[in-house]
């Protein structure tokens, strides 16, 4: 008998379309390994800028070793300049909004506020019912703990008016102790 001989699947010869996909597949692995590379080098160098740069950065602001005399003036203007701005910032806006509400005001009305932190000063302007109210007013004024200097910057009676109300522009210091270097 003769031996059986069974091939179910036979051997296929590697075709040029296959070589050709698999020499295409291996260069394009090559180009993506070799721009991962590259751009991984670019990172890094830009990485090493940032830190260059962030050093200088902190080296002018700590040392501000290089400047010329002119330009640490500048600077030192330029700071000062900073420092009295975040210091008109820092004021208690809120304690003196609460102090005006809190004031007993049956016969005055505010009309106006007008703060100048730049200055340390606010402008107050306001109606009374009569001279007395007024003064009265400017008495509550001047024993808060907020204000001082309180001053009559001008007022006027309302002769045309039957209750004859005054109205009136107030000038006061606000000076707060915390808010300066």
């Amino acid at each position: 008998m003769r031996a059986l001989n069974l091939d179910f699947q036979p051997r296929r010869r590697a075709s040029a379309c296959g070589w050709s996909l698999l020499l295409v597949g291996l260069l394009l692995g090559a180009v993506g390994l070799w721009t991962h590379l590259q751009l991984d080098t670019q990172a890094q160098q830009a990485h090493g800028r940032l830190r260059h740069a962030q050093g200088q950065l902190h080296g002018e602001a700590q040392g501000a070793a290089g400047l010329s005399p002119a330009e640490s003036r500048e600077q030192a203007s330029r700071l000062a300049e900073m420092r009295r701005i975040s210091a008109q910032l820092r004021r208690p806006w809120e304690r003196l909004f609460a102090m005006l509400e809190a004031l007993p005001r049956e016969h005055v009305a505010l009309l106006a506020l007008t703060p100048d932190a730049r200055k340390g000063q606010v402008r107050i302007s306001a109606e009374a019912r009569d001279l007395e109210a007024m003064l009265a007013f400017h008495r509550q004024l001047e024993a808060s703990a907020e204000l001082s200097d309180v001053s009559l910057l001008n007022h006027e009676v309302d002769a045309k008016s039957a209750e004859h109300p005054v109205q009136f522009n107030l000038q006061a210091s606000w000076e707060v102790g915390d808010a300066h270097p």
